[in-house]
């Protein structure tokens, strides 16, 4: 069993164990806003190719069995999820500022998870490897 599949493995028991599996019942969230302090934040890492491979890194170990290899929210755990994990590539991710993105990487909400034990730089990093996805 290869990395990415023992991820994918791991991601869908933990989210069958939160019951938030295919079986449960869709839950109405309101908008996830982050707040005005947070928004406001500013990305304090480089938006160059070191910046961004290392967002990849993380973001390939800890996102791609929800958000997809290609951050599309389209990977092997996001069939069990309701509401779908975030597209990174769609309009309403790229009309995120840095400091919305940041927050909810960090706090999390329903199944995403708070990723808030992460060093800072590598959530700011993510950060980066999502605007570096484009509409791809």
């Amino acid at each position: 069993m290869t990395q990415a599949m023992r991820r994918a493995a791991t991601a869908l028991g933990m989210i069958v164990l939160l019951g938030v599996g295919a079986a449960a019942p869709a839950l109405a969230q309101s908008p996830w806003v982050a707040p005005a302090a947070d928004k406001d934040k500013k990305n304090p890492l480089p938006a160059d190719e070191k910046t961004i491979a290392q967002g990849k890194k993380v973001a390939d170990a800890n996102c791609v069995s929800c958000h997809g290899p290609r951050g599309k929210g389209d990977g092997v755990a996001a069939a069990a999820l309701n509401p779908k994990p975030a597209d990174w590539t769609s309009a309403k991710i790229k009309g995120e500022t840095d400091g919305e993105l940041f927050w909810k990487i960090s706090t999390g909400r329903g199944a995403m998870p708070a990723w808030s034990f992460l060093p800072e730089n590598d959530r700011w990093a993510v950060v980066r490897y999502i605007r570096s996805l484009g509409g791809k």
